[in-house]
């Protein structure tokens, strides 16, 4: 494993000015979803479960934009690489039509029937009636998000992404101050509980596209343009695009529709078990800020060379990435396991509960490495690539055929705690670090989609 890389100051350099931001973004994001578990916490584990579930809902909407944004980004960062701004503003035109039509079937699930999707998780009436009063708010933010995944996919592709953190990071500090106002009846504002969380993040993903729009039109971006401009584009073009992005929509799909049926195997083994994989969950989510930012770093990047013809160079720059995020892991997940009393100490739960969270945390931390090689050839390399179609059969196959009927033993046939279950459930993504290496190395997963006549 040659580390001979890390003398080259160019490559850090590039890696660090996009994965530095991004990373900052998601600290930042982590933190303050963590404060938000926090506050919560202290109405009980009736109310983590809610809360916990109720996001449920949002994290298969989020990653389903995720996968759609992201797969349209692969045509702006090789679009970026050639210079070419014009093209790149219809890609967002088109990742907006997509999205809103995703966000809009989204926001009646969450308005329109919020018990029975609840009731999917979990069997606990207390659960699923406050999990639904938080839906029907949070529901009716969803339009926004969608609007403001779109613009900072192609911001991030195309190497903006300061300004999609000082709106990402002011919109998570506003939704922060205002729901623990709201949660607790802070100064004018009554004390509504989970309802004022949702209040909260509902308010904040509105200002996080209002700011976003600010930023770009003032600071006159290449995205500045007559909004009409980026719907100009031709059904061939954009069937071109869609079936790149097609396949990462439905890897994102299948695999969130995996991990939500995780937690509704977590949730149905008891409410302090789902409680407690909510709270390992952000603290997850804080481990992996570090990962986020090379991740995306590293799908720029090759987005850019690939565009610029230099193949070559964007395998090297996943190799490099894979190597940073695997050594990356062994040093955070040491620094999780020796923070496990403080984590617990912060929240009110039961014996059990705090027994299920240190075992999950531990868990989680031994097992960090293989998940951020996953992620770093995953994103960095085969959808970074365009390799989308071999991605979403490798995704469904890990977990549909290994993942969901590994939890499913463990739960319901050998009734393991929940940080067992957790623990097999890892088993395909044990699957996934071989084939993955394999298609890595074979360098199949490098398409060059933009340099022949697409509009």
């Amino acid at each position: 494993m040659s580390l001979t890389f890390l003398k080259d100051r160019s490559f850090l350099r590039e890696v660090l000015t996009i994965a530095l931001p991004i990373s900052f973004q998601q600290l930042i994001n982590a933190s303050l979803n963590m404060i938000d578990v926090l506050m919560v916490g202290q109405l009980g584990e009736t109310s983590i479960a809610a809360l916990g579930l109720s996001n449920q809902v949002f994290f298969v909407f989020i990653l389903l934009l995720f996968g759609t944004t992201s797969g349209m980004a692969i045509f702006t960062a090789q679009f970026w690489g050639k210079q070419e701004i014009d093209p790149i503003r219809k890609v967002l035109g088109m990742s907006i039509l997509t999205t809103v039509g995703i966000a809009f079937l989204f926001t009646l699930i969450a308005t329109i029937m919020p018990k029975t999707i609840l009731g999917f998780y979990t069997n606990d009436k207390e659960v699923i009636e406050i999990g639904a009063r938080y839906l029907r708010i949070v529901g009716l933010s969803y339009i926004p998000v969608a609007l403001a995944t779109s613009y900072i996919a192609t911001m991030r592709s195309i190497q903006l992404i300061k300004l999609t953190v000082i709106a990402t990071v002011t919109a998570l500090i506003f939704k922060t101050i205002l729901g623990y106002m709201l949660i607790f009846g802070i100064w004018i504002f009554p004390a509504l509980g989970v309802e004022g969380a949702a209040i909260g993040t509902a308010s904040g993903w509105v200002l996080e596209l209002i700011l976003l729009l600010i930023l770009i039109y003032t600071g006159k971006t290449p995205l500045a343009a007559n909004p009409l401009t980026f719907f100009s584009f031709d059904i061939a073009f954009f069937g071109r695009v869609l079936k790149t992005a097609f396949p990462a929509l439905a890897n994102e799909f299948f695999w969130s529709l995996g991990i939500t049926t995780y937690n509704a195997v977590y949730a149905h083994i008891s409410t302090d078990a789902i409680a407690a994989i909510n709270i390992n969950a952000t603290i997850e989510e804080l481990a992996f800020v570090v990962f986020m930012g090379l991740g995306n770093a590293c799908a720029v990047m090759v987005g850019n060379r690939i565009g610029a013809g230099k193949k070559e160079e964007a395998y090297e720059t996943v190799r490099r990435v894979i190597i940073l995020s695997v050594s990356a892991a062994w040093v955070i997940g040491i620094i999780v396991i020796s923070l496990r009393g403080v984590v617990t100490s912060l929240y009110d739960l039961s014996p059990g509960g705090i027994h299920n969270v240190r075992m999950l945390m531990l868990m989680m931390s031994c097992t960090l490495w293989i998940r951020m090689f996953n992620f770093a050839t995953f994103i960095g390399a085969l959808r970074a690539g365009g390799d989308t179609r071999f991605a979403l059969i490798m995704e469904i196959c890990s977990i549909w055929l290994i993942g969901v009927p590994a939890a499913y033993i463990g739960a319901f046939v050998l009734h393991l705690p929940v940080y067992y279950v957790y623990l097999m459930v890892i088993i395909e993504e044990i699957f996934k670090v071989f084939v993955s290496a394999w298609r890595f190395k074979s360098r199949k997963w490098i398409h060059d989609l933009v340099n022949e006549p697409t509009f």
